[in-house]
């Protein structure tokens, strides 16, 4: 069943203009770990796999064909929330590789610490405590 044993149910899927530019911002700048990136013969990323804590993300190039991409084409971008231990440590790597950063580590009135930063391609990526318990 998804979403046991160390698998998780939802992925967020996004795609880049420059999927490798963007791993390496994914991974450098904010912590993700590369579990898996295959490549077309032309050196476009067909499928990547980035882990975080229990989640992941995929993600992929542009302009690379098939029926997710044709789907894709004129999204714009995309919001993604991952819970973080220890947002001022993670926010400060985030800066420390020069990510655009649009709030601080900031304390909401929900109980949360969290920042916002957007990505080199304009995709929003909020990383903070909050983590609701959902019940199965």
């Amino acid at each position: 069943m998804a979403g046991t044993g160390g698998r998780p149910s939802i992925y967020p899927t996004l795609l880049y203009a420059d999927a490798k530019a963007a791993i390496r911002q994914l991974t450098e700048a904010f912590g993700f770990t590369e579990l898996s990136v295959y490549e077309t013969a032309d050196g476009s990323v067909m499928h990547a796999e980035l882990v975080q804590g229990n989640g992941a993300v995929m993600v992929g190039s542009k302009g690379r064909g098939g029926l997710f991409d044709t789907a894709m084409k004129d999204a714009g971008p995309a919001g993604v929330y991952i819970v973080v231990d220890d947002v001022d440590a993670h926010h400060q790597r985030a800066v420390e590789h020069g990510v655009e950063i649009l709030m601080p580590p900031t304390d909401q009135d929900y109980g949360s610490r969290d920042y916002m930063a957007r990505d080199a391609e304009g995709n929003i990526w909020s990383f903070g405590t909050y983590s609701p318990e959902i019940g199965g």
